[in-house]
């Protein structure tokens, strides 16, 4: 077949068709792992749980009504059609609490991931191309925070702090920027001596230039598949600071603080714990399965038949 300039010049070039060829590679085998599919759907529907709570609730979270207290769910002797998986030591609705507790829950391990990757991009981007004493400077930082269990760390900054929504999300992304650091650290140390850089600094791009343009976009990969797992481990770490009472103030419908309430009611009363300690388990569970397919997706072998 002959290729006439008019052909040629309409002709897709080579890069970009790689890299159509490469998204399609991954969707196919994305949708190919069944369980992650399963969990990206769940993810999606916790999703508009928590944006549209007030119009999915049946109830106020907060509404108490000591005449209704600890009934059970519909489907159990004494339950109530008005309360289908009961109500609390209060009288409150549980399926309310626990849809309203979506909320918190997706914004702290969202906001966190968020922030903590902002923060250790930057610090492994700089001390992985700088290298030198800036790159030592950092990385002992880095190890200095992991002599600290995090969530022991993350216990004493919220209680010097005290309690708040954006405490906690600001407590829990600036201890988790080291995962961050250290990945995007060593994925720009073998980068930074490719020819795409050398030519780069060669013609006069600046160092910032560098980083933002050429190094950025290499190590959103790996980046992404961190910050997914890091939602989950964010979003358990958040139920443990509420359920000590060290985390969001009591007024705010929580997962964790639900497990502390229901915690004393477990021989009686098994329905105001279990349900939010089952919806903390399936989201935890979809985001490591959803981080797990993305770090297959992101690993070029997954493509190969």
């Amino acid at each position: 077949m002959t290729v006439t300039p008019a052909t040629a010049a309409t002709a897709p070039p080579p890069a970009a068709t790689a890299r159509r060829s490469t998204r399609t590679a991954a969707v196919r085998t994305l949708l190919r792992n069944r369980l992650a599919v399963t969990a990206l759907a769940f993810l999606a529907l916790l999703i508009v749980v928590a944006v549209f709570a007030p119009l999915i609730a049946p109830d106020d979270p907060n509404a108490q009504d000591l005449l209704m207290r600890l009934k059970p769910p519909a489907w159990q002797h004494g339950g109530s059609g008005a309360h289908l998986l009961g109500t609390d030591q209060l009288g409150r609705d549980m399926l309310s609490r626990v849809l309203y507790g979506t909320r918190v829950s997706l914004l702290v391990g969202a906001s966190a991931a968020l922030l903590a990757g902002i923060v250790g991009t930057l610090v492994g981007l700089a001390s992985g191309y700088l290298g030198g004493w800036p790159d030592r400077v950092l990385m002992r930082l880095a190890d200095v925070q992991l002599a600290f269990p995090a969530i022991l760390l993350a216990l004493a900054i919220v209680g010097f702090l005290g309690s708040g929504l954006w405490y906690v999300i600001l407590v829990l992304g600036f201890t988790g920027w080291v995962s961050y650091a250290r990945v995007v650290r060593s994925e720009v140390l073998s980068l930074r001596s490719r020819d795409f850089v050398t030519e780069a600094r060669a013609i006069g791009v600046t160092d910032p230039a560098i980083m933002r343009r050429h190094l950025l976009p290499n190590v959103m990969a790996p980046l992404a598949t961190i910050g997914t797992l890091h939602i989950a481990a964010a979003i358990v770490a958040e139920a443990s600071l509420s359920y000590l009472g060290l985390g969001v103030p009591k007024e705010t419908v929580t997962w964790g603080s639900m497990l502390a309430d229901g915690q004393l009611y477990l021989g009686t009363s098994w329905w105001v714990a279990v349900f939010p300690g089952i919806a903390l388990m399936l989201t935890s569970l979809a985001v490591n399965i959803t981080g797990d397919a993305l770090r297959d997706v992101a690993d070029p072998k997954a493509y190969r038949r």
